[in-house]
């Protein structure tokens, strides 16, 4: 195995080195039109067909700011703490995107409009502070789509082509200054603090933040150092990495590639890599430019942005309650603890809850169901909770059903079954898999019957006395049922039948 190729066991990698991260999270706005022409901003509509003059970059076209993707950037600036600018800039980015048609990027450099705030997440009961550089607002690039090769980049591939649609739509950009100290837990940090600015971002309404769709992505820096050295390793930056979970795996696994390097003598390369969602691995990408490279220098098109004081403060008067805020208020409803809620956090399940009991069931039942049976069906198929082919609806649904006594637990199963096979909702499913509870009707007598006579030395012991060992005999009526027995009526009937006869 060659040396790029080789991995140190995670464990060993914490024995000696010392990892340190950075995250720039880059979140689409949602606006009606782009950030700096009246582009529409819909998804999915026919490539090229949402542009214009001045999103090409067409000679004689002039931009105009979009002024609600300037509030945007400037309420989430807010709700991480950061302080405002009153005085702010945009810059050109020189630099060949061929998914720019103008050749340069339009963002914030040295002035942006947002600095210096922070988040907090908690991992295993622990609370890590992350600091954030800068909230910035930029445009969004163009989408290249590389065919003929067998991995979609544009290595093997025959011909590149361009959709510009997405190029200038508004984007911001989130970036924290590193984070050390997360020792073992670094690759759960970087997940958590994620998961946790996906959810201010969904409690503000700036952004759908569907990863799949690319509205939230996230460049993951990853360096090591000697424990005990005084300086940080050299950093490498994974490039947009699309998932909760994969934010998760590509630190965990540059702390397990960067380490064999180092143990052998080999230095990092500061660079770009790419991620791959298959085998949760890294590849080299680009050598890594320094800002100088980009030869910034500001806009000449637009005007300075300038937030009036009073206008940030009723943006701040205003801003919605925060997840963490409602956390606390949901475990007081809900009666459950900070340890239980932290379940329910980095399982991704808060808000699925939330919506189950909003549809009706006890926060005791939606809970049971999204981190019993739902979180291992997640975890066996590698999805995230949320991503699952059932809502929040259709769960409180299958409560019910079972409230109802319409089926059991084992029923429910079957029926969540055929939910996430797409049969529809769970009370169409129950009705077409024929799977509601057996009521105490003929075939039920018949069975419990049965099992009396198929297990006459269990039946004498109930009679003896023993009636603990009932339970061999609902367990026997269960299984002829195929499980559509309410046990509790199998218990009544057996023990009518046997104790005291």
């Amino acid at each position: 195995m060659s040396t790029t190729d080789r991995l140190v066991d995670f464990d060993e990698v914490l024995t000696r080195y010392e990892p340190v991260m950075g995250l720039e999270t880059h979140v689409e706005l949602g606006t009606a039109s782009k950030m700096f022409c009246g582009c529409s901003t819909t998804f999915g509509a026919e490539p090229n067909t949402q542009t214009c003059p001045t999103c090409l970059g067409l000679p004689g076209s002039l931009p105009v700011a979009n002024a609600a993707a300037i509030e945007s950037t400037i309420r989430i600036g807010l709700a991480l703490g950061c302080r405002i600018a009153t005085w702010a800039r945009f810059s050109r980015k020189n630099y060949f995107y061929p998914d720019i048609p103008k050749g340069f990027q339009t963002t914030q450099y040295d002035e942006p409009l947002c600095t210096a705030g922070h988040l907090d997440v908690e991992v295993d009961g622990e609370t890590y502070r992350v600091e954030i550089e800068r909230v910035h607002l930029e445009e969004d690039t163009g989408k290249n789509l590389h065919v003929g090769g067998s991995t979609g980049r544009i290595h093997g591939a025959d011909h590149s082509l361009i959709d510009y649609n997405r190029a200038g739509i508004p984007l911001v950009e989130i970036v924290t200054r590193p984070i050390p100290g997360a020792g073992a837990k670094a690759p759960e940090v970087a997940k958590a603090y994620v998961t946790e600015l996906r959810e201010i971002l969904v409690a503000l309404g700036v952004s759908e933040v569907r990863m799949e769709q690319g509205n939230l992505r996230c460049d993951v820096n990853t360096s090591l150092a000697p424990i005990g050295s005084l300086e940080w390793g050299t950093r490498t930056e994974t490039k947009n990495v699309n998932s909760l979970r994969s934010v998760e795996r590509a630190v965990r696994f540059e702390m397990r590639r960067q380490a064999a390097l180092l143990d052998e003598g080999v230095a990092i390369r500061q660079e770009t890599r790419h991620f791959h969602e298959d085998t949760g691995s890294t590849s080299p990408g680009r050598s890594k430019e320094e800002a100088t490279d980009y030869r910034y220098f500001p806009e000449p098109d637009l005007v300075p942005v300038a937030p009036d004081e009073e206008w940030v403060a009723s943006l701040l008067a205003a801003l919605p309650e925060l997840p963490a805020a409602r956390r606390t208020r949901l475990s007081d409803e809900w009666g459950i603890s900070p340890t239980e809620m932290a379940w329910l956090v980095n399982a991704g399940a808060v808000e699925l809850v939330s919506e189950t009991v909003a549809a009706g069931a006890s926060p005791a039942d939606a809970r049971k169901w999204w981190l019993g049976d739902l979180a291992r069906r997640a975890n066996d198929t590698g999805t995230e909770l949320g991503e699952l082919a059932v809502t929040p609806k259709q769960v409180a649904e299958l409560i019910g059903l079972i409230s109802a006594g319409t089926i059991n637990d084992q029923l429910a199963r079957q029926a969540l079954d055929g939910v996430l096979a797409g049969e529809g909702d769970p009370a169409a499913v129950v009705e077409a898999r024929g799977l509601a509870v057996m009521g105490e009707s003929d075939e039920l007598v018949g069975a419990v019957d049965a099992a009396i006579e198929g297990n006459p030395d269990v039946a004498d012991k109930v009679r003896g006395g023993k009636v603990q060992a009932i339970g061999a005999l609902v367990g026997a009526v269960m299984k002829t049922t195929r499980g559509k027995a309410d046990a509790a009526t199998v218990k009544r009937m057996l023990e009518e039948r046997l104790v005291g006869s």
